[in-house]
């Protein structure tokens, strides 16, 4: 088999398994090939999936594709003189927790034929952060690993203090036994005697029991039943949306886009415990609910998809810091950057469990809060929600440093992230040489933010919340840092702003493609914004597949560097919004048209991030070698392109 991985996701389940079907365990990372295995709730419930016939792994005929099940035709090794006894067809599928296979054996031969057949299975239990090529180690005193076999089956347990995690397997029809391997894995084994030409079929279920799991979880029967329920969840997310009927390619982009969403939505609580379904990062690193990626996501669906809007605030109001908490960078009133329901994070052992290293969530609830009750009319939500938002707002102007030092402001964060803004990459705030920033950072990005945020949440004071004093205290907040902002971040020598100040206030002055967030948010006035939207669709900055990063041309430029170069649809999403607010609609469609092209290349599903290599000398995008296959904000960035330019 080869090392390509095929992503199975449903909710907050997915499976990566290879061309054949198989899992064979491999470690990957952040920064280098991501693992296979089945993930629930960040930990690995399979971590061994391999079938074996007459003693040997077959060769695949038709290898798994790309799709929300994994289908594959396999035979057993031989040669053009002795045809293979038999084909295995395999149809695989994840559920809520669990995953269900269908494997059907066809007899090839007119006598009577028997096969030995087996699927060797383990489950190590891995937390995702174990399986990043970092090299880190975490120390797992007192953990215990036991394996029961069942009458149809085997079970695996995890036991560490109070943390205990399961995965049982099952099949029909049972295994005729379970052998040891002598690695910790199992193997079960079936004799198999097939009719001349004869078929037999075996269904194996996997249920994967995470730490904490309460509600009642059901393996689906076959995977047919989860194709059937993924199209109707598919069906139900695109319901009334009105696709652009002239450009069929954005129309496919934007299908494409819904029906990833549907797929990405994870379990989440609100503030009175209800439960919600919220936008998950990504797969397969970020399957859980990060903070920014989340609003960002819901801000461009929200046209289209109130829903995910409304649940993303709840859901963020539940986890919204109420107390300071060193490790976590937690302050009164910001919003959570990520949440992660590992072993590691249970324990301590990373700070994700709960972690707000983030300064641009905080404003971004605050202008999707806006948008949404803006948008729906929802004044309900807005009341519910006042405390949280005020607490959003004190954390800006007290904790974010708005009132201290005239910006949001950052520091790195030992054990967490260097950077706290979107590019939140070690040396993606920098110079043009590459020089990285010392002390407080203020990205320049996160204060459009915070302005957008300020009049929005001015707004809903004065229509919602009926209190014109706090409106009219933020709305002289807003524009006194529209000011500042102007003074202090605008180059004149280079008319563009600088990718942030450093800790003295000097301009860091890598030429980046966050002066596009300003047009989104409006922070730079019309000549300054007109002079910044035209500057983004020069060829250092524009591939001819979106804007760069970074504008080429610059010593700190890399077009395979993950913020420094590269093309981002989220980002390029923002911009295109941006332009069509400052009136530079022939831009805006410019850079709608690279991406839906872009998508266009690759099944209409535009992938976490691009290399910067431009369309002039490579004529289709080239990938990021360590994107996330299915990302939330790049499924929603065709529906922000279609707000942007409608459909032309």
């Amino acid at each position: 088999m080869t090392d390509r991985h095929h992503l199975l996701v449903y909710g907050g389940t997915f499976a990566a398994v290879d061309d054949g079907g198989d899992i064979s365990g491999v470690r990957g990372g952040r920064t280098g090939p991501s693992p296979d295995g089945l993930f629930v709730r960040d930990a690995r419930h399979l971590s061994r999936w391999q079938l074996t016939v007459d003693g040997a792994v077959p060769e695949a005929l038709t290898p798994v594709a790309d799709g929300d099940t994994a289908r594959c035709v396999l035979v057993p090794r031989g040669g053009r003189d002795e045809p293979p006894a038999c084909t295995l067809f395999r149809d695989q599928a994840v559920g809520d927790g669990s995953f269900v296979e269908l494997l059907r054996i066809s007899g090839n031969r007119p006598a009577p034929t028997t096969v030995h057949l087996a699927v060797t299975v383990d489950a190590d239990f891995a937390d995702q952060f174990e399986l990043r090529a970092d090299h880190r180690t975490y120390a797992k005193t007192g953990a215990v690993r036991s394996r029961q076999v069942l009458d149809d089956g085997l079970e695996f347990t995890y036991r560490r203090g109070e943390w205990c995690s399961r995965t049982t397997v099952t099949a029909q029809p049972a295994p005729d036994g379970v052998e040891e391997t002598g690695t910790g894995a199992r193997r079960l084994v079936w004799t198999l005697d097939l009719a001349p030409h004869g078929t037999a079929e075996l269904t194996l279920r996997v249920m994967a029991r995470a730490h904490g799991e309460k509600r009642a979880l059901r393996v689906p029967r076959s995977p047919m039943a989860v194709r059937e329920r993924l199209l109707a969840a598919e069906g139900d997310f695109s319901t009334g949306v009105a696709f652009p009927t002239g450009w069929p390619e954005l129309a496919a982009a934007c299908a494409r886009g819904l029906a990833d969403l549907a797929a990405l939505q994870v379990p989440a609580v609100g503030p009175d415990g209800e439960e919600l379904r919220v936008p998950a990062a990504g797969a397969p690193w970020f399957l859980t609910l990060l903070g920014r990626d989340a609003l960002l996501t819901s801000l461009f669906a929200l046209p289209y998809r109130p829903g995910p809007a409304a649940a993303t605030l709840l859901a963020l109001a539940a986890t919204q810091a109420t107390e300071t908490g060193p490790g976590s960078v937690a302050q009164p009133g910001k919003i959570v950057h990520e949440v992660r329901h590992g072993e590691l994070a249970h324990f301590g052992q990373v700070p994700f469990g709960r972690y707000y290293g983030s300064v641009d969530a905080t404003p971004l609830f605050l202008v999707l809060l806006g948008a949404y009750v803006e948008q729906t009319g929802d004044t309900a939500l807005a009341r519910r929600l006042q405390p949280h938002a005020r607490a959003a707002v004190g954390w800006m102007l007290d904790h974010g440093g708005l009132t201290s030092r005239g910006y949001l402001v950052y520091r790195a964060d030992r054990g967490g992230l260097a950077n706290q803004n979107w590019k939140d990459s070690p040396g993606a705030i920098c110079w043009a040489d590459g020089t990285r920033p010392t002390g407080p950072v203020m990205a320049a990005g996160a204060q459009g933010y915070a302005y957008d945020a300020l009049r929005r949440t001015a707004w809903l004071a004065r229509t919602a919340w009926q209190d014109a004093t706090y409106a009219a205290l933020l709305e002289q907040a807003a524009g006194d840092l529209r000011d500042r902002f102007q003074r202090d971040f605008w180059m004149p020598q280079r008319s563009f702003p600088a990718l942030a100040l450093d800790g003295e206030g000097r301009q860091v002055d890598a030429l980046a493609s966050d002066a596009g967030h300003l047009l989104w948010s409006g922070l730079l006035d019309k000549e300054y914004g007109e002079l910044v939207g035209r500057r983004l669709l020069e060829g250092d900055f524009f591939s001819g597949w979106g804007v760069r990063t970074l504008a080429s041309g610059q010593p700190a430029y890399h077009p395979l560097s993950y913020h420094r170069g590269s093309v981002w649809p989220h980002d390029n999403a923002l911009i295109a919004l941006g332009l069509s607010r400052y009136g530079l609609h022939d831009e805006a469609r410019t850079v709608a048209h690279a991406l839906v092209d872009a998508a266009g290349a690759t099944g209409h599903r535009l992938p976490e991030v691009l290399a910067g290599y431009g369309r002039d000398t490579h004529a289709e995008p080239v990938p990021y070698p360590h994107a996330c296959v299915r990302e939330s904000r790049s499924a929603a960035a065709p529906l922000a392109l279609l707000t942007a330019v409608g459909g032309a």
